[in-house]
């Protein structure tokens, strides 16, 4: 049985070994930035944010309305719906010949339902779904 152990753990050594390196080599790229950047040469034409050939004008970057994020958060809601209830759809009648899970399949699913519906209300109450605002 020790060596059973031994030998399963021995199949981690690689994986470890690619860990090291990983960090290894995000660290030392850091590090050679560092010490390469103190002796870069900087001037404000070089340090100047470079677009598309044209000087920048304004902030950097814009903010984004919240109804922007409400939108993606739906989007992945029900995007998730279908992700989940194609495949239970599927092989729905198969999990029904099993006697013994035939109220947990539909449970399951009732429950998860449950739950799309109360986001489903929630968006409506935050009126996610009217678009004119």
């Amino acid at each position: 049985m020790d060596n059973l152990q031994s030998s399963q753990l021995a199949q981690y050594i690689p994986v470890l070994f690619l860990l090291a390196a990983a960090v290894g080599f995000a660290g030392g790229t850091l590090l050679l930035s560092l010490l390469l950047g103190k002796f870069a040469k900087s001037s404000k034409a070089k340090d100047a944010a470079y677009e598309c050939g044209k000087d920048p004008i304004g902030e950097g970057s814009s903010r984004f309305s919240v109804k922007f994020y409400l939108v993606a958060m739906l989007f992945i809601l029900f995007d998730i719906e279908v992700v989940f209830m194609y495949p239970w759809a599927v092989v729905y009648r198969d999990m029904l010949a099993e006697h013994a899970t035939r109220n947990l399949v539909l449970g399951s699913m009732l429950s998860f339902l449950g739950i799309l519906f109360a986001g489903y209300l929630y968006a409506l109450k935050k009126k996610a779904f009217d678009w004119k605002s």
